[in-house]
C-alpha cells in the first residue's frame, strides 16, 4: 500500500497522546491508534508501525487517513459500524422490562425467553422477535427472570408499624445494666453423617467428601447478643418458638451480676417471642 497521507503533529497533539499512553484507563484499540500517529509523525513506515504494533496495514492506513482528513479526536475513536439498527427501541425496551417483572402468565411458574419473545409481538408492532434478541436486552438490564430469592415479605399494618416503633424506641434508650437489650435469633441445621470415611485433602487437591449421607435430624442454634456490652450465649435446642425466648432469657440471668435482672423487651417477629413466653420463666 502506497503512503498517501502524511501525520504530522503539533506539539500540543504529541503531547496529548503521550499522555494518554503513559496512564489512564482506554481501550485498547484507542492506545494502539495513538501508537501509530507517534509512530507516524516520527517517520517510521507503516509496514514496520504494523509489525511493531502487530495490526494489520489497513489499521495504520486508516488511523493516518482519519487523521489527515479529520483530526486526532476522530482518529482516535470509533468509525460507525454498518449493521442493522436495534430491534427495540427504547419504548418497547421499557416494555420488556416492565413485563419481565410483572407476573408471568397463568399456569407457568416464571417467564421464559420464548414466552418473553411472543408477549412482544402481542404489544408491539414487531412480527417477530429472536430470543437472542430478548436475551441480550435483559442482560443489558441485569435481569433474571427464572432467579428468584428466598426474603421475609413483611405484613405492613398498624400492628406491625406499632412493633417497628417500639423496637426502635427501645435502641434510642441509653444503655441501663438493670434493663439488657439483648438481641435474639435462631437458625435451623441438618445433622448430617458421613457414610463413607472422606479422602484427606492432598497439595492441588481438596478433601472429596462421598455424595451419600446419612440424616441425623436437626436442631436449632440459637444466639443471644446484647447490644451495648461483649456479652453473646449460643444453645441447641430441639424446640422452637417459646423454648428460645426462655432458654435466652435464662442465657441472659447467668451472664449478668446477680440483682441485676429485667426482662426488658424483645424486638423479635414472632408471637412467642412476645411478653407472654417470659411469664414461663422459673422465678417470674
Amino acid at each position: 500500500m502506497n503512503i498517501r497521507y502524511r501525520v504530522d503533529l503539533s506539539d500540543a497533539e504529541r503531547v496529548e497522546l503521550e499522555a494518554l499512553l503513559r496512564g489512564g484507563c482506554h481501550a485498547a484499540r484507542k492506545l494502539k491508534r495513538a501508537q501509530i500517529l507517534l509512530a507516524a509523525d516520527g517517520g517510521v513506515a507503516d509496514a514496520t508501525i504494523a509489525q511493531s504494533l502487530g495490526v494489520g496495514g489497513s489499521t495504520v492506513y486508516r488511523t493516518k487517513r482519519r487523521f489527515v482528513e479529520g483530526n486526532l479526536d476522530k482518529a482516535l475513536t470509533e468509525e460507525p459500524r454498518p449493521g442493522a439498527p436495534r430491534k427495540l427501541n427504547g419504548r418497547e425496551e421499557a416494555l420488556l422490562v416492565a413485563t419481565t417483572c410483572s407476573r408471568p402468565p397463568e399456569g407457568r411458574a416464571r417467564w421464559t425467553i420464548e414466552l418473553l419473545a411472543g408477549e412482544m409481538v402481542r404489544l408491539t408492532d414487531h412480527d417477530s422477535l429472536s430470543g437472542e434478541t430478548v436475551r441480550r436486552r435483559l442482560a443489558e438490564n441485569k435481569l433474571k427472570p427464572w432467579r428468584e430469592k428466598m426474603w421475609c415479605v413483611p405484613k405492613v399494618d398498624g400492628a406491625y408499624v406499632a412493633c417497628m416503633e417500639d423496637v426502635l424506641d427501645l435502641y434510642a434508650e441509653p444503655p441501663d445494666p438493670a434493663r439488657p437489650v439483648v438481641c435474639l435469633d435462631e437458625s435451623p441445621v441438618q445433622l448430617i453423617g458421613e457414610v463413607r470415611e472422606p479422602i484427606p485433602a492432598a497439595p492441588g487437591r481438596p478433601e472429596r467428601v462421598d455424595y451419600e449421607y446419612h440424616r441425623n435430624g436437626t436442631v436449632n442454634l440459637f444466639l443471644a447478643v446484647d447490644a451495648h456490652r461483649s456479652w453473646r450465649s449460643e444453645r441447641d435446642r430441639a424446640a422452637h418458638r417459646a423454648g428460645l425466648c426462655r432458654a435466652s432469657a435464662r442465657a441472659r440471668r447467668r451472664g449478668l451480676p446477680r440483682g441485676h435482672v429485667h426482662p426488658g423487651r424483645s424486638g423479635q417477629s414472632l408471637d412467642a417471642h412476645a411478653g407472654l413466653a417470659l411469664r414461663h420463666l422459673p422465678g417470674r
